[in-house]
């Protein structure tokens, strides 16, 4: 079974990149923090905007849509009632004994 690479060899490989790196004339440039990689041009993101610094705007009321959608909602049918199933009835005697069942619609 192989043997999993551990965290201290995979940190001295990227030392040795990046020494590498440095030997060849490369240069490190130092971000301040708090600055994002993404470029400004990508339309997903509003860079330095809170989500709620817009003013509050004004609702646009429409009492006669409303109206006419409760109308609509109160006027459906009654569900029709669902057919009784028919149902075990016991038969007694005159001494209260039960004698037999009998199916009852």
């Amino acid at each position: 079974m192989k043997k999993p690479i551990s965290k201290a060899s995979i940190r001295t490989d990227m030392d040795q990149q990046i020494a590498a790196f440095l030997n060849k004339g490369g240069a490190v440039a130092e971000i301040t923090s708090g600055i994002s990689g993404r470029e400004p041009s990508y339309a997903g993101i509003k860079p330095d905007a809170a989500t709620f610094e817009e003013p509050k705007t004004s609702r646009t009321y429409v009492p006669e849509v409303i109206a006419a959608l409760d109308e609509r909602k109160n006027n459906q049918p009654a569900p029709k009632p669902a057919p009784r199933r028919p149902r075990k009835k016991f038969i007694y005697d005159d001494f209260g004994e039960p004698v037999r069942w009998a199916w009852e619609e």
